[in-house]
């Protein structure tokens, strides 16, 4: 029998204080939240992991992002076709089911010391995680007041950056915790074996996780959505074009460019504390302050919840762009704690930048939220572009390397700035 959740059939016209109604529905999708969180971050373990067991450069290492977030790319737009056949939960019930499979994966690729099935099993869990969020972001952004929708959003995303606390904590204990070697040391045949399978057991627990998960969303009953945000018919959504909307096209390089930011810096974070002149420690040590960057990612998601009920979206997101564009700058051209601290603040800043971007971007486009959200999901495959960032730390160190970053977190300021006001709008909202 279903677990039975109330519906108000007028969500769309909620109030700054969400329904009652809602708040199982909001407490089982931050489950959801939670976990792809806490697989995501799992490749910033095993960029240094891998890179340590495979002898491989930065920008070889970083093919693990570079395949995770080709996910995207491939499967935002497909992933809103499957919403649109099979409606929320039932898309959500398939992603958690998705997740679980490619996460097993990894057991084989560890058995058979596969680098190129590593990165198989990770194009295949993005793909499935891409269906989650095309799913999930817009339920939570529409199932309540347009005008709280920012702070709702950053609200689940608080339980996301949860899951990316833990996982350096999960990862660093049952990974980099277990490994043979360091960096440093070549490996025989037998310790590289031991260390590659290491990564068995963390993701096994993390497909049981999964697969219980999925049977909970089955069993429990989300709010419809009414009339006024259910998905307008074929013919209604051909009457108009998303790219009218500006405050949606300038949101998808933003969100791109966010990922470059959030990927590189995350990815790197490890061999930065780890380098002589910042924090000079070995890799495990180094994960446990991972779990700091993160932490502050997750207390400014609760903090910006709270505050966003007061101040408009996009000058908080104007506030925290300013705060990483100095906090990087700093990290860049410093040393020591000083240089490690700043890189670790910049969590703190990143945390309500995606989804403000997000809901500022799908704002106004009535009966075309959907494919805005399809669109918006696969601009997270810029998370691929970090890539760039390990051929430039090849090739000009990876301190300099950061000056990417730097240069992404430029566009966001411009977004909070001008960029997010919207043409075209389908909604009465208030934007300004």
């Amino acid at each position: 029998m279903a677990v039975s959740i109330g519906v108000d059939p007028h969500p769309a016209h909620a109030h700054a204080g969400e329904p009652r109604t809602y708040t199982a529905a909001l407490v089982v999708l931050a489950s959801v939240f939670f976990m792809w969180g806490f697989a995501t971050v799992l490749n910033d373990i095993l960029v240094p992991h891998l890179k340590s067991a495979f002898r491989l450069d930065y920008a070889q290492s970083l093919l693990i992002q570079l395949a995770f977030f080709l996910g995207y790319l491939v499967m935002a737009l497909p992933s809103a076709k499957v919403l649109e056949r099979t409606g929320y939960k039932l898309a959500v019930v398939m992603g958690l089911l998705g997740m679980a499979g490619s996460a097993a994966l990894f057991i084989p690729a560890a058995a058979l010391e596969s680098y190129g099935l590593f990165l198989v099993a990770l194009f295949l869990l993005a793909s499935s995680i891409t269906l989650l969020q095309v799913a999930a972001n817009p339920y939570v952004a529409v199932i309540g007041s347009p005008q709280t929708a920012s702070s709702r959003l950053n609200l689940v995303q608080a339980c996301n950056s949860a899951g990316t606390m833990l996982a350096p904590l999960f990862g660093g204990l049952l990974i980099l915790g277990r490994g043979a070697a360091r960096e440093t040391i070549a490996l025989t045949a037998r310790q590289r074996a031991a260390q590659v399978g290491t990564v068995e057991l963390p993701y096994l627990l993390v497909a049981a996780v999964l697969l219980a998960l999925a049977l909970l969303i089955w069993r429990v009953r989300l709010p419809d959505l009414g009339k006024e945000t259910r998905r307008a018919s074929r013919a209604a959504r051909a009457q108009h074009s998303l790219w009218r909307h500006r405050n949606l096209v300038l949101a998808v390089p933003a969100i791109a460019l966010y990922m470059i930011c959030e990927v590189g810096i995350g990815s790197t974070l490890v061999n930065f504390i780890s380098m002589p002149g910042i924090g000079a420690m070995s890799h495990e040590r180094a994960a446990a302050y991972l779990t700091l960057y993160w932490g502050g990612a997750m207390v400014g998601r609760f903090l910006g919840s709270w505050i966003m009920r007061r101040v408009a979206p996009q000058r908080m997101l104007a506030a925290v762009s300013v705060g990483a564009l100095v906090l990087l700058g700093i990290a860049i051209f410093s040393s020591g704690h000083l240089a490690m601290g700043s890189l670790l603040a910049v969590g703190l800043c990143n945390s309500i930048m995606w989804p403000t971007i997000f809901t500022l971007g799908i704002r106004g486009l009535g009966p075309l939220t959907e494919e805005g959200s399809g669109l918006l999901i696969m601009a997270v495959a810029g998370g691929a572009l970090a890539e760039l960032q390990g051929v430039l730390a090849d090739h000009i160190g990876l301190q300099l390397s950061y000056l990417l970053p730097w240069a992404c977190y430029g566009f966001l300021l411009f977004y909070a700035l001008s960029g997010y006001r919207a043409t075209g709008a389908l909604l009465d909202e208030q934007l300004a």
